[in-house]
Formats: structure tokens, sequence, C-alpha cells
């Protein structure tokens, strides 16, 4: 009989086994939207409480930082999933694919709105999109030109609105929040005016207005309950979270309300996600059971769980759409993105 022998294809194959059994967990990891992040806190938890798998592991690293690291490569140190409060963009996709995540299956699991909050120690208050644009951009027009942005009080603005300094808590460009509101606020007004050539435009001003603060979005609730003269934005289940001491802003002339948000009607509103890296399923058996979890009705339904911390649900029919995407594990194509 002749001895046993391993070609270099055959030592190949078994190294690769034994690399992908040693690196098999049990325990998912999760990055991401700070505004998806209570979401999927919940159901990390009800998963490690009723299941046999461990509790999930979530960065709140914003959407542009979770999709940078989701998209490394399909290694088992990168992320299973990231969340994303705006959709991923399809230069993100490009750079899955050219890293190899090239089997990926999105989730949209609701609606949410961004609330533009302050201290209930002030009155109720009504802004517009341009009113909010005009105290944060680096360039506003005054007499037909661009100049460097005058207004040092919202009053400076419009005599209606109150005689307080503008200072807005907000989010760093890697967050997808910080997207949002730069693409339905500050784009969306000055796409629609002569002086920014009709062009969109969304530099925010660097005088010490605009303070960046991280990718906690509970940081800036903290810092509206010190600073009462401030305002701050952020995901909506916050503004109900900590409805005792902040309120929202009527944003032209609409409520931050459930409906209102749900229907569009509200003008700052968008749809959370979250992205799935199939590649990682047999190697992390937890994530099926997991992301099965997120899409049931216990969780984003009009009864679900979410609903009571702030998740605004989808229409029953979209619900029951995604439901079906996400349990067929649809592939996502850059068609999807576009």
């Amino acid at each position: 009989m002749k001895p046993f022998t391993v070609t270099s294809i055959g030592l190949a194959a078994v190294m690769a086994a034994s690399i992908s059994t040693a690196h098999a967990r049990d325990q998912i990891r999760i990055v991401g939207s700070s505004t998806v992040f209570p979401f999927s806190s919940y159901v990390a938890e009800e998963l490690g409480a009723t299941t046999k798998w461990p509790t999930p592991v979530i960065e709140s690293t914003g959407s542009g930082g979770g999709m940078k690291i989701f998209c490394e490569g399909n290694d088992l140190n990168t992320p299973d999933i990231t969340n994303a409060s705006r959709r991923m963009k399809p230069s993100e996709f490009e750079r899955c694919q050219e890293n190899g995540v090239t089997d990926i299956t999105e989730a949209k699991i609701g609606s949410d709105g961004i609330a533009f909050a302050q201290s209930n120690e002030n009155g109720p208050i009504n802004l517009t999109r341009e009113q909010i644009a005009m105290a944060l951009l680096e360039k506003v027009p005054v007499d037909g030109k661009l100049v460097d942005n005058p207004y040092k009080k919202w009053s400076d603005i419009d005599s209606s609105l109150p005689d307080r300094e503008i200072r807005l808590y907000g989010a760093p460009t890697t967050s997808g929040t910080r997207d949002a509101f730069d693409e339905m606020v500050l784009e969306a007004v000055t796409e629609e005016m002569e002086e920014y050539g009709n062009e969109a435009y969304s530099n925010i001003r660097k005088d010490g207005v605009y303070i960046d603060s991280g990718e906690n979005d509970n940081l800036i609730v903290q810092k509206l309950k010190k600073d009462t003269e401030a305002f701050g934005y952020f995901g909506y289940s916050f503004l109900e979270e900590n409805s005792d001491a902040l309120i929202g802003a009527s944003i032209d002339g609409v409520e931050p309300e459930p409906e209102a948000i749900s229907s569009g009607e509200y003008p700052i509103a968008r749809s959370l996600w979250f992205y799935v890296k199939n590649s990682h399923a047999d190697d992390v058996p937890a994530m099926a059971d997991y992301i099965d979890l997120f899409m049931s009705d216990k969780m984003i339904s009009d009864l679900g769980y979410l609903k009571g911390i702030g998740l605004i649900v989808l229409p029953q029919a979209e619900l029951e759409e995604w439901q079906d995407r996400v349990a067929n594990r649809a592939k996502l194509q850059i068609s999807d993105l576009k």
C-alpha cells in the first residue's frame, strides 16, 4: 500500500477548512447606525434571553463607519451585519464587491423622523427648513450674493424667531443621520435657490455654531438638557424616550409625530435598514435566528415591541414584502440602490 500523501491542493483545502472551523463563532458582530442601535440592541437582548445564542456584540459606529468596516472583506474578523439610518450608497456597494463581499441581503425595518429638538424649558417652535439652512450653512445669500454666514441669533434670520444664539449639536459626517439631515434640509433648500446655481450645497459653517457631537445620540440629548438655549437633532426614538425633558420643533408646520413620519408628511423622515453578509451564515449560525427575530411581527409589526421604543412601522403590505425578501435572503443588486 502506498503511504498517505497530501497534494498541495488537498493541503490547501484541509487548511482552509481548519481555519474556517477555528474562526467559526457563536456570537454575532454588528456595527453601524446609532439611530438603529436601540432597536438592534433590543433584538440582541431578546435573542440572548430566549435562545441558546449569546447576546450579539453591537458597536455604534455610525452608518458610514459601519459600511466601511462591513465592506472590508469576508474574513470572520469583519462584521456580520451593519445597521444604517440611510440606504447603502452605490459607492459602498461597489467597495464591498471589490473586497469580495458579493452576497448581501438588504433589510428595511421601518421609518424614522429626524427630530430637531430643544429643552422643554422653551416654548413650542415652528421652523422652516430654509430657516434652519440659513442658520447652519457656511455661505448664505445676502442681497443676491453668497457671503460668509453673518447670522449670530435665530432672530437675525427672522424677527419672529427667538432672540437666542444659534447653536446646534449634531452628528459627524460618518453618520447616516447627518447624511439624511444634509440631504433633506440643507440640499433640499439650496437646490431650489438661484444664488446656489440651483445646485445642492451643504457646507456647514465652521465658526463653532455647529457642534459635532459624535455618533452617540444620547450624548446630544444630555447636552440639550444642560444647554437649554441650544438645538440638536437625532432620531425620533430619542425624542420619544426623553419627552419629559425635550420637545421637537415643528418643521414646515408639521409636528414630529409617528403618523406624519410614516406618511412622509413630516419633511425630515427616512427609512431604517440593516445589511447582512451572507458569506458568514454557515460559520456564525446565530445570524439566522437573529435576522428572523428582527424581521418578525413580534418586533417590527404594528403590535411589535420596537414600536414601543420609537420605531415607526412600515405599512402592512410593504412590511410583508420586506419580510419575504429577507426570509429568502434576496441578493442585493446595485440596480436596487439607484
